[in-house]
């Protein structure tokens, strides 16, 4: 039986003719909504020849999430695939705002993001055949749905800056009774692992319509709640689906669904070419933001989808990325929170060196909701200058009934070091743009409290040395002197008198800062290298690299120093050698790992086997999806294959400690490469471009004006000149090496003695055939 509530109108509430009115402002056959897409070889331009051809392709009906096309804006998330009947296809809707509000349980259950619902295109026949194109330049999903009546044209996108799901039709003759209609889902957390006794699910909606538009309105246990409203218009064959999700918290609900009422009435009023250009030239401007071209075009593809991937999910201003981003997996939805041990860290490494600061959620994130961050610490150490951040949490960072726990009693966790990490993307986003501000208004303040954690609990050992109590290594074994924690703490002390520097200033705790750095204890090891802690050699298969982060993210240990070099090959050698539990992160980081120690076929070897889609987990059955995402266990994660475009990033170039390394790890299968508007740390973007295995030219822009130091890696003597072709001082400090002075908005152009190439970006020959990605055949 159907349920209904409020009104009786059933939960599969229809939207068809009786939303049908007249459609002032839209005109049949709108040439931006219903045109076919430009293939590459028509592109106006570089940047949207190598993006449309990356372009997802579906010629099989795709049954979830999967391996289904899908579309978001950072907040509205949509999913497409298969119905529940045979002549229905389904558009599951999500929000990264939606969630519940019970800080009396954990946040997985407390503030666990919660189901929405999904709209159904119902057909007058049976589905038989489908011809879809995902098209990331445009951001829009477009194609045709063929059944045993006729034919239905579509395009369909996650408007920009509307927040608004739009979806135009066209149905051929014998499909003109097909229509939309909505079916909401149980406001209740998918979860089912550790579910508190008395957890109970929110009540079921209010559903109804007003002034032609459909809504339902969904109200929590908590207060507040979201209202889904949708209209759509017709002219002639040609209709216009426009739908809004409002979310509020803890305001009245009423205001609420008036608010997603207005928002569909102005949607509609706009013409609706007018709304595909808006959508569209954001989507363009974000592309032109940099260019990376390599011979395999499954990889290069996979890229650009990332890079479309993350801007679906997580924008500056708005919610952190969750494992879910903007989306809702049917099937697979344990992860219901943000998880901070790893996740959102990997997730989000490569909008630093891809160019895409517009995509900074962390920063904003806990410069917004720092007041969040006491909650995590346990009650005895709220003293006013203790910060903590327990996992998971929802995106405004409180974690419900949980902390971090303590130290060397049974409370511990292993979420000591999440805040730090956290910090380091932080850093990360001042690095690569040399904001102070961030340093003065996020990292610094915050990262003094999170240092303030562990000194609470640093104690001086028999040696002299200052020690941590019994912690635990994240998803592996308790230990006292956890590696994970020590390499935390000595970055936190280390980068904390960076800051002074930074910000020209001192800070009464800085000598106990240094005090922390000189003092503490090193890292455990044994003959393997540098083990999980005191007494704890990694002994078996571990896909977290928690006792690895003195080697990456955090480059204590560099392969610069060839002191370092033993170390970090005997520690990274005994990780790789058992992968049985690896996840698909762990590939994507073995990948870094070898490429900061120059063993590029490796590195190139980690990335495919995990891109070419193997199981990387035979007991979870982990694996990377048909539309790059990525399943574990059962569930949707994000992460795995966002770092892996990181690694990606890597090969092309890198830039700790202070040197910027053009094409540092290049496979020897990757003959040609070429890339523009790559951004390094010290605010740098670069050029370059590599043929036939030698690098041809490389140009650096200082957007900050600070040192230089390019490991250009071209052989012989070098021409180093400006834009305008005048010399540039410098200085050659080791072969391939030079430091260059380049002040704020200077350029440098280093090639060949000798040479003048053209510095334009290319799109380099393919190595191989490149089946798109999705189910194309």
């Amino acid at each position: 039986m159907t349920p209904t509530t409020g009104n009786g109108i059933s939960r599969r509430g229809a939207i068809g003719t009786a939303a049908a009115v007249a459609a002032a402002g839209w005109s049949a056959g709108s040439g931006a909504v219903l045109a076919a897409p430009r293939d590459s070889a028509g592109a106006r331009s570089l940047h949207e020849r190598v993006v449309r051809a990356a372009a997802l392709r579906w010629r099989r009906m795709p049954g979830d999430w999967k391996d289904g096309p899908f579309l978001g804006n950072g907040l509205l998330g949509a999913q497409v695939y298969r119905g529940a009947t045979p002549n229905s296809v389904k558009v599951m809707v999500s929000h990264g705002q939606v969630q519940d509000q019970r800080p009396q349980w954990r946040a997985p259950y407390g503030f666990s993001r919660l189901p929405i619902g999904h709209f159904d295109l119902t057909l007058a026949g049976e589905v038989t055949g489908i011809d879809w194109t995902l098209d990331l330049w445009d951001a829009e999903l477009r194609g045709t749905i063929t059944t045993t009546r006729g034919s239905v044209r579509f395009s369909m996108l996650v408007h920009n800056t509307r927040t608004a799901l739009l979806i135009s039709t066209r149905p051929s003759a014998g499909e003109e009774a097909a229509a939309w209609s909505f079916t909401w889902l149980p406001a209740t957390s998918p979860r089912t692992k550790d579910k508190p006794a008395d957890y109970t699910g929110n009540p079921d909606p209010r559903t109804g319509s007003a002034r032609g538009t459909g809504y339902v309105e969904q109200p929590l246990i908590a207060g507040g709640g979201w209202t889904t409203a949708w209209r759509e218009r017709r002219s002639g064959t040609a209709r216009l689906l426009a739908a809004h999700i409002v979310y509020r918290f803890p305001d009245d609900l009423s205001g609420t669904t008036e608010s997603a009422l207005s928002e569909v009435a102005r949607t509609l009023a706009v013409d609706p070419d007018r709304l595909v250009r808006e959508h569209r030239e954001w989507w363009h401007r974000f592309y032109r933001r940099s260019l990376l071209s390599l011979p395999d075009k499954r990889i290069q593809d996979f890229y650009w989808i990332q890079l479309y991937k993350a801007a679906c999910a997580t924008r500056a201003g708005g919610p952190s990325m969750s494992e879910w981003g903007p989306w809702y997996p049917e099937t697979g939805g344990s992860w219901t929170a943000v998880w901070w041990n790893l996740n959102v860290q990997i997730a989000t490494w490569l909008i630093q060196g891809s160019n895409h600061p517009e995509l900074d959620s962390v920063t904003s994130t806990f410069k917004d909701f720092e007041k969040h961050l006491p909650v995590s610490v346990p009650p005895e150490y709220r003293d006013g200058r203790t910060y903590a951040l327990a996992h998971p949490s929802d995106w405004t960072l409180r974690p419900g009934a949980k902390t971090v726990g303590i130290p060397g009693t049974s409370t511990k966790t292993d979420n000591n070091g999440n805040l730090i990490w956290a910090l380091h993307n932080i850093w990360l986003s001042h690095r690569h743009t040399m904001d102070i501000g961030i340093v003065r208004d996020v990292l610094h303040p915050i990262l003094v409290n999170a240092v303030n954690f562990y000194d609470h609990f640093l104690y001086e050992g028999g040696d002299g040395r200052l020690h941590l109590p019994l912690t635990r290594s994240p998803e592996w074994a308790d230990a006292t002197d956890c590696t994970y924690d020590l390499s935390l703490l000595r970055w936190g002390c280390a980068t904390l008198l960076d800051c002074l520097t930074v910000l020209r200033t001192d800070h009464p705790r800085a000598g106990r800062w240094r005090e922390i750095l000189t003092r503490l204890v090193d890292y455990p090891r044994d003959t393997t290298g540098i083990i999980i802690g005191a007494g704890k050699p990694l002994t078996e298969s571990h896909r977290h690299f928690s006792h690895m982060l003195w080697l990456y993210p955090l480059h204590e240990l560099t392969w610069d120093r060839p002191a370092d070099r033993d170390i970090m090959r005997t520690t990274f050698d005994h990780w790789v050698k058992d992968r049985g539990l690896w996840a698909g992160y762990s590939y994507a980081v073995a990948s870094v790992m070898a490429s900061l120690m120059e063993r590029p076929e490796e590195a190139l070897d980690f990335l495919t086997y995990f891109t070419d889609g193997n199981v990387v987990h035979q007991n979870w059955g982990a694996r990377l999806t048909p539309n790059t995402m990525y399943v574990e266990d059962g569930n949707l994660g994000t992460e795995s294959p966002l770092a892996a475009a990181q690694s990606v990033l890597e090969m092309a170039v890198q830039s700790h400690g202070g040197v910027v390394r053009v094409f540092p790890s290049v496979s020897s299968r990757w003959p040609d490469l070429s890339f523009q508007s790559l951004r390094t740390q010290g605010a740098f973007l670069v050029d370059a471009d590599r043929s036939g295995g030698r690098t041809r030219w490389v140009r650096v822009h200082s957007e900050a004006g600070a040192p230089l130091v390019l490991d250009h890696g071209i052989d012989g003597a070098v021409d180093v000149r400006d834009e305008r072709g005048r010399r540039l001082r410098h200085r050659e400090t080791a072969p391939g090496r030079v430091e260059i002075a380049l002040g704020r908005a200077g350029t440098a152009v280093v090639s060949p003695r000798g040479t003048r190439p053209d510095l334009g970006p290319r799109e380099v020959p393919a190595v191989g055939e490149a089946r798109p990605w999705g189910l194309p055949d």
